[in-house]
């Protein structure tokens, strides 16, 4: 909790560096690769912050998860199964729902890339929690109506 008080002071002072940071298991890679890159940083002009690309080399891995949440404007989580088995997505979840509960503005996006059943959220607490109160955005759904999704 200190490291997140202190890293949300320090941010509050420097603009947004990222429009948003991007949660997603390394399974999910193929798919932010190819259809939300092109969308968010190719068509939109997003600057967007990916793990693999953007967090410093020899920072603590949880340090660069609170910075790169707390330096951007949004943070969007895509949500596998093997997303809720993570560790670390866990953890990015984690901060992401610190911070929305924090400050209490829309800082968090939802998108599912696969339908899970509720059944299999029980585990999940602050998934679930957040699912009954926020909206969120469907892949499997979309169906052949992507231009629709990518608009919200």
């Amino acid at each position: 909790l200190a490291l997140l008080f202190d890293t949300k002071h320090k941010n509050k002072r420097a603009p947004n560096q990222y429009d948003a940071f991007i949660s997603y298991n390394t399974h999910d890679e193929a798919w932010v690769i190819r259809e939300l890159l092109p969308k968010l940083e190719g068509e939109q002009g997003w600057r967007l912050c990916l793990h693999h690309r953007d967090f410093e080399p020899g920072k603590p891995i949880i340090e660069n998860i609170t910075d790169a949440i707390y330096g951007s404007r949004k943070t969007i989580c895509v949500i596998s199964r093997r997303y809720l088995e993570s560790e670390w997505c866990s953890r990015e979840m984690q901060v992401a729902s610190f911070r929305l509960f924090d400050e209490q503005k829309d800082v968090l996006i939802l998108v599912f890339l696969e339908e899970i059943p509720t059944s299999e959220l029980f585990p999940h607490y602050r998934m679930r929690k957040l699912l009954n109160k926020r909206t969120y955005l469907s892949w499997p759904r979309a169906g052949e109506h992507t231009e629709l999704f990518w608009e919200k």
